[in-house]
């Protein structure tokens, strides 16, 4: 059967903010110490009613003792999410809570006498934690008794020894019985069997319990009857009543006038739960007033449990001294009754009440009722544990301080009655440090101190709170073109400071805003997991010399936090394109040839070589240099500009055709080059026309036929577009000249109407100043070219006009 005792219902107490108000105000500034006062502790009971279950003892395993629901006014379900815990003194367990319903049943057999002892009524505090919030529940679960133990003497039979000459109406003390039980389950009377001379009261001692006492009522004759025997019962309430007996063996002794008296009926003493064994406690004294061995007096424990009785007495001298260990928090004080006998068999009694003092031998206990780990970062106040603590001592040995080493960042706040929660004194960062190791110690204020450390880990768990960065704000990459494709061409990297999922980075490439066209999805990729970067297809520094874009790492958390870094691509030039050469062409056709007049000097100009190189830097610095020539010395090329030049004065003896190789390189590693074949003719004055080489047109027509035939296309081509040039040329002179003077068109006659022009002061081109005009058979199209003039030997008189005339005629064709 199980009762249920309901209070006020001020047992449900949440952590308001009064009390933590107070907790605040005992957190020592340098040693966060929380210190429980008794005045407070019996404040707090004395005004917080607590709701009270009771339960028969010995019920077995899984009794229903109350639905907690109902009695907490919670929702269904509730306990289960908040995680509801059942907390004793000392860790024991005595109920606990249904997996599925959250009903209060009881989690073991509980035994009274065991849990209690002659403690009526037994009651064992609880508490009912619940989380989120944190909230505590006082409680209190009482035992209450059956009758399972029946009373007991301590021996089978007492012997009794009384004087005949003893009056009616002595009380002779007995030993009493024991009964475990408690209330009307403990012993309640004692009788004995009918018999003329005696009978027995029931008296209560200073302790509660029960003894009794033998009353004379008729004068005892040895002669009559030497020996009497009575039964004594001891009877408690139980329903029905249990019992237990002895046999009381009573001697009538001859005459002996006086029997031993204590000099106090009652005597009190004091000892220390720590003393030694062997120390005196008290010497108690009778006396008797007959001589001789009626006069002699021994003395005796009247109770006497020698696996219990932790006290012996020296038969002579009264001394009383320990013989067990005695400890304060099972016994706080001890009533012997002792006996003092003398030789004629008559005894006297008196009591001893022995008191046990505490002292600070036990050590504070800690139970941890809650412990939460990891907890969540970036959240102030946080709960990480509740805890009890006690101390089995009593009064200032009993009271107890709390703290942690003052660099945590924790505090420890008191609840209710003995109970404490840790908490996080702000915002935890995972990143700054992962796990805590806390001590808690508890030490009490008695002498000497004794003190209790409990360590806890606590780990912080990772919140997504931190984005990946990179570890340099902008990278530049440097790539050799005519790269291989899905070349591996650099790494960007990002950490990120959280752990797990949150710490993981995955990698993305992102357009540049100011270049949105670019097409990078062919140009790079890059792995989504360490972030390579590989080129998608071969470079070419002469299309694309640089390209950026950005790089975006977000990790995987939720929500995903991420970062951008910029990527610059610079495309290394490689020597990849030879020197191409502008002028003179040299496309399979017949070269040009530049005249040079035998009148010229040492450094004359003859032609330059242009040449240009599609790479960059040093791959497209070109340099000249004259490779072959027909007369050794005669001309040279300028290494740096290709310009070719006379190198001394000509002579007669020169001959007239020359050919020179000219080599351009650059200067590359390994350096490409180009070669260019001139052809110069050396000329007096213009008497001898420039006509094209017929050698060397032969020669490459012979060596191949395609060849030839090109040629001769080209040639035609070329010598219409030439007429035709030619033609509209006459007539834009011959209408300037008609406009000027109203003639006709004259045409010179000359031994060069048929190559050269003359042009004279009337329109037309003299023989003082001769342009070539060279017909490019093989190069597919038809150009010409204004030289220099050709200087002749004897400058005639208009020299001076002729030349200016030539400068005129150049700049309207947009020569210089």
């Amino acid at each position: 059967m199980v009762d249920v005792l309901m209070g006020t219902g001020k047992g449900f107490f949440p952590l308001g903010s009064d009390i933590m108000e107070m907790a605040r105000t005992k957190v020592h500034r340098k040693k966060r110490q929380v210190a429980i006062l008794i005045i407070w502790m019996l404040l707090w009971e004395a005004g917080s009613e607590s709701i009270q279950y009771s339960v028969l003892e010995e019920s077995e395993r899984g009794t229903f003792v109350a639905n907690l629901t109902k009695d907490l006014g919670l929702g269904r379900g509730e306990l289960a999410a908040r995680g509801a815990q059942v907390v004793f003194k000392g860790n024991r367990q005595h109920l606990q809570l249904d997996p599925q319903t959250h009903d209060l049943l009881l989690n073991e057999k509980l035994d009274r006498e065991e849990l209690c002892g002659s403690t009526e009524p037994c009651v064992l505090p609880f508490q009912v934690l619940l989380e989120n919030p944190l909230q505590f529940f006082q409680a209190a679960l009482r035992v209450r008794d059956i009758n399972d133990h029946a009373p007991e003497f301590p021996a089978r039979e007492m012997l009794l020894k009384i004087s005949e000459i003893t009056t009616p109406g002595k009380l002779f003390p007995l030993k009493m019985a024991q009964d475990l039980d408690a209330g009307s389950n403990s012993l309640q009377t004692y009788i004995i069997s009918s018999n003329p001379h005696f009978h027995v009261l029931t008296r209560h001692r200073s302790d509660g319990r029960k003894f009794p006492e033998l009353v004379l009522d008729k004068a005892l004759d040895r002669e009559e009857q030497p020996e009497h025997r009575l039964t004594l019962t001891a009877l408690d309430g139980g329903s029905p009543p249990r019992s237990g007996t002895t046999e009381i063996k009573i001697l009538v002794l001859d005459s002996n006038d006086n029997a031993p008296e204590f000099a106090q009926e009652l005597y009190e003493a004091q000892i220390p739960e720590n003393n030694s064994l062997g120390s005196l406690i008290i010497t108690v004294s009778a006396r008797d007033l007959d001589a001789g061995s009626f006069g002699e007096v021994s003395y005796a424990l009247f109770q006497v449990d020698d696996i219990n009785q932790p006290f012996e007495i020296n038969t002579i001298t009264g001394e009383i001294r320990l013989r067990k260990t005695l400890d304060f928090e099972e016994i706080q004080s001890y009533h012997v009754d002792i006996e003092a006998t003398d030789g004629g068999g008559l005894s006297g009694k008196c009591s001893l009440v022995i008191k046990v003092l505490d002292v600070n031998d036990n050590a504070p206990q800690l139970t941890m009722s809650s412990l939460i780990s990891p907890i969540p970062e970036n959240l102030p106040e946080i709960i990480v544990a509740v805890f009890s603590v006690s101390d089995a001592d009593s009064g200032q040995n009993q009271q107890v301080l709390c703290s942690i080493d003052d660099n945590l960042p924790f505090l420890l706040r008191p609840s209710v009655e003995n109970f404490y929660t840790l908490v996080t004194e702000g915002a935890l960062d995972r990143e700054s440090q992962a796990q805590y190791n806390i001590t808690i110690t508890v030490t009490d204020l008695g002498t000497p101190r004794l003190k209790t450390q409990h360590n806890l880990t606590v780990t912080v768990s990772d919140v997504n709170d931190n984005a990946p960065a990179f570890s340099q704000s902008s990278y530049t990459l440097r790539v050799r073109e005519n790269n291989s494709p899905a070349l591996h061409i650099g790494s960007v990297s990002a950490t990120d400071r959280d752990a797990g999922a949150n710490a993981q980075v995955t990698y993305s490439l992102l357009l540049p805003p100011h270049d949105p066209h670019l097409p990078l999805a062919s140009l790079v990729s890059i792995n989504a997991d360490n972030g390579q970067l590989f080129a998608l297809r071969a470079l070419d520094y002469e299309a694309l010399q640089a390209f950026e874009f950005g790089v975006r790492a977000a990790d995987r958390g939720s929500p995903a936090l991420s970062s951008q870094a910029l990527v610059r691509v610079l495309v290394v030039d490689d020597n990849d394109n030879a020197p191409f050469v502008l002028y003179p062409l040299q496309n399979g056709s017949a070269p040009c040839t530049e005249l040079v007049p035998r009148a010229a000097e040492a450094g004359y100009l003859v032609t330059k070589v242009v040449a240009v190189d599609g790479d960059s830097g040093q791959n497209a610095w070109l340099s000249y240099q004259l490779l072959k020539a027909t007369e050794p010395g005669l001309f040279g090329v300028w290494a740096h500009n290709g310009e070719v030049r006379t190198a001394r004065l000509l002579s007669e003896r020169d001959a007239v055709k020359h050919r020179l190789l000219v080599l351009v390189k650059d200067n590359g590693e390994p350096p490409l080059s180009a070669s260019v074949t001139l052809h110069v003719l050396l000329v007096d004055g213009f008497s001898q026309p420039y006509l094209p080489l017929p050698d060397v047109a032969a020669a490459e027509a012979r060596a191949d036929p395609l060849t030839v035939y090109l040629v001769i296309a080209l040639a035609s081509v070329s010598s219409l577009f030439l007429v035709s040039v030619l033609v509209f040329v006459a007539v834009r002179l011959c209408r300037r000249s008609r406009a000027a003077s109203g003639g006709g068109c004259a045409v010179p006659e000359g031994p060069f109407a048929g190559h050269l022009v003359d042009v004279s002061g009337t329109g037309t081109l003299s023989h003082s100043y001769q342009y070539e005009v060279c017909l490019r058979g093989g190069s597919g199209t038809g150009e010409f070219k204004f030289l220099k003039p050709i200087i002749p030997n004897i400058v005639g008189e208009g020299a001076n006009r002729g030349t200016e005339e030539n400068s005129h005629f150049r700049n309207h064709f947009g020569f210089s």
